[in-house]
This record gives C-alpha cells, sequence and structure tokens, in this order.
C-alpha cells in the first residue's frame, strides 16, 4: 500500500461508528459481529444498543475491540435506539446495521468510497441480497409512491445488472446504511414515537426537505435475513407499526399545495389496505393500526408544522422524487 493509499485508509477508519440496535438476536448478533470485524476498513467504534434482551445477547460482544455496549431498561424500539447511540458517536459518518445484516468484506470501504464521491449526499443505501438465497434481492433503496405507498425496490427479484448501477434513491433502508452524522444531528434523528418500522422512510423525507440527498451503493452489499425479531412482515407487530406509522409519514413530510392534492388518494390507500387485510382475516391489527394513527394525528401535526417550516426545498423538486406509477396495494408488504 502506498502513502496515499495507506493515509486515505487510516482516515476513513476514524470517520466512522457502526450502531445495532439488539433485541433478543444472540446468535445473529454474533455473525453480524464476525462479519464487521472482517471489513477492510474498521470503525472506530461499533455501538450495540440492547433494549432489554431476555437472552443475554450483549454477552456475544465481549472482548470485541472498539465496542460500546449500551443497556436500555426497556425496550425502547429502533428509532429510539439508534438516537441513543447518535449521542455517544464520535464518527464524522454512522453505519446503521441491523443484527440479522451480514456485511462482505468491503461493505464499510465502498460505503465510505461513495461518502467521498459525492460529498452533497448524507445518506447511502446497499445493495441488499436475502441470505437464504443470495441471487434474490432483498432491496436496492426504499421507494416513496405519491399515494404515500413505501416499497423496497427490487425486493424480492431476481438480480439484475441494471442493479449494480449507482443511482439517486429517494430513501436508504436502515437495516444497512451510511449517514453524515451532522444530518443526522440536524434531523434531529429518527422520530421515536415511530418506534419500529418506516423510521427511515419519514427521516429520508425530512433529509430531502431539508435539501439533502441519497444514493445507492450496488458495491456495498449485504446478506438480509429481514424481520428476524419481529415476527416476520406478517406478524401482528410489523402490520400496526408498519401500517399506522405510514399515515405519520405522509401527514408530517408531504409539502404544500401536495398535501391536500394528494390526501385523497391517500385516503384511498388506507380505505383499500383495510379492505384487503380485512379480506385476509387481518381486520383487527390493521384496524388497530389506522384507529391509533387517527389518535395521534394532533402531535404528528404539530410536527409538520415545524417540519414544513424548515423545508428549504421546493414543491415541485418533492414531487420528482416520488414514483406515480399505477400500483398494487399489496406492494406495500415489501417494505412493511
Amino acid at each position: 500500500m502506498n502513502n496515499a493509499a495507506f493515509s486515505r485508509q487510516v482516515a476513513r477508519q476514524a470517520s466512522v461508528s457502526v450502531v445495532i440496535v439488539n433485541w433478543n438476536s444472540r446468535e445473529l448478533l454474533q455473525k453480524c459481529l464476525q462479519h464487521l470485524l472482517k471489513q477492510t476498513i474498521q470503525p472506530v467504534q461499533i455501538i450495540i444498543v440492547d433494549n432489554a434482551s431476555s437472552d443475554n445477547s450483549v454477552n456475544v460482544a465481549d472482548g470485541v475491540e472498539r465496542t460500546v455496549v449500551l443497556r436500555m431498561k426497556t425496550n425502547l424500539g429502533f428509532a429510539a435506539g439508534n438516537n441513543r447511540a447518535l449521542s455517544v458517536c464520535t464518527g464524522e459518518f454512522v453505519a446503521l446495521l441491523n443484527p440479522d445484516a451480514f456485511p462482505e468484506p468491503d461493505w464499510l470501504e465502498k460505503l465510505l468510497d461513495a461518502a467521498q464521491d459525492y460529498p452533497d449526499v448524507a445518506a447511502f443505501g446497499s445493495r441488499q441480497l436475502c441470505q437464504a438465497t443470495p441471487g434474490i434481492l432483498d432491496g436496492i433503496g426504499d421507494s416513496y409512491h405519491m399515494s404515500g405507498l413505501i416499497w423496497r425496490q427490487g425486493y424480492g427479484a431476481i438480480q439484475q445488472d441494471s442493479d449494480l448501477t449507482s443511482r439517486e434513491i429517494f430513501s436508504p433502508c436502515a437495516a444497512a446504511a451510511l449517514y453524515r452524522r451532522q444530518a443526522l444531528i440536524d434531523m434531529g434523528g429518527f422520530d421515536e414515537d415511530f418506534f419500529c418500522y418506516v423510521e427511515d422512510i419519514d427521516l429520508g423525507f425530512r433529509l430531502k426537505l431539508a435539501g439533502y440527498k441519497a444514493r445507492y451503493v450496488p458495491d456495498a452489499v449485504v446478506l438480509h435475513v429481514g424481520s428476524a425479531t419481529t415476527g416476520g412482515q406478517d406478524s401482528d407487530f410489523c402490520i400496526y407499526h408498519g401500517h399506522r406509522n405510514l399515515v405519520w409519514a405522509f401527514v408530517k413530510n408531504m409539502p404544500g399545495a401536495l398535501f391536500w392534492l394528494l390526501l385523497p388518494l391517500h385516503i384511498l390507500l388506507n380505505i383499500m389496505t383495510i379492505s384487503l387485510f380485512t379480506m385476509r382475516g387481518r381486520g383487527g391489527v390493521i384496524l388497530r393500526a389506522k384507529r391509533d394513527a387517527l389518535i395521534g394525528l394532533s402531535m404528528i401535526w404539530r410536527k409538520r408544522r415545524q417540519i414544513q417550516r424548515r423545508r428549504v426545498v421546493s414543491v415541485k423538486s418533492i414531487w420528482q422524487q416520488f414514483d406515480k406509477r399505477m400500483i398494487k396495494v399489496k406492494m406495500s408488504r415489501k417494505k412493511l
């Protein structure tokens, strides 16, 4: 390694903190840490936030260098857990990694290379492959539809050559993403009222409104299990939090005239979603999700006022970020 390359590696090593929010993921966390220790660029710190696990998960971190364990007394959820870690991060960049996401050895290196190549970008997403079948995509960035529906691009699809091209995205999936720490601080971190699910979309939306960009980095690869500790995408936990938070993300962030223009479409989406889940025998949980979304609207509206006051981009530029295709409601399951 020449002097220039060595200097660049040292600089990158000192610039990134890795955050893992854990809840009862002992075996997965151990495997995740093993992959982190094989990174070509080592982080300055690994912060594990343990959300009151009952399986002694964090014991697997004993003796792991540069690792800080934050033990929560109760389960604070993904959003608040990351915020607690953010308060003690020292790196210029913060990499988020789920315990069930296993990065390739050059994952951090490729993300940091992209951060240097695109100084105007604040968030970087990985190429996520399904852990069980690596030829199948788990996602290449999150999409936001004008109706408020969300999904991971490419979820469940066979990987194609086009998936190996870097591009701007709406937001990265926070299961394996890199952020500029100052951008996270400026946004106030994740919205802790979301608890879990859609909080990365909400953060990505707020970053867009504040003038930041997000980018997909295909060379940064992770194998992802997905919803490993929450019962899977069809669990009541996932359906409840995902579909409650979907409403809140729309109301908080949809700017100006677009809010009123697209509100009827968003209401129609929610009616169709309720009907679909009811036909599947899941009416109770989806109705509870939408009920609680409505109950929380006064709180969300207060947040909306603050967010929209700080908006620096035009409504037109936000409109251009949305997916506007005709879609089916079932696609929402690919993110939620």
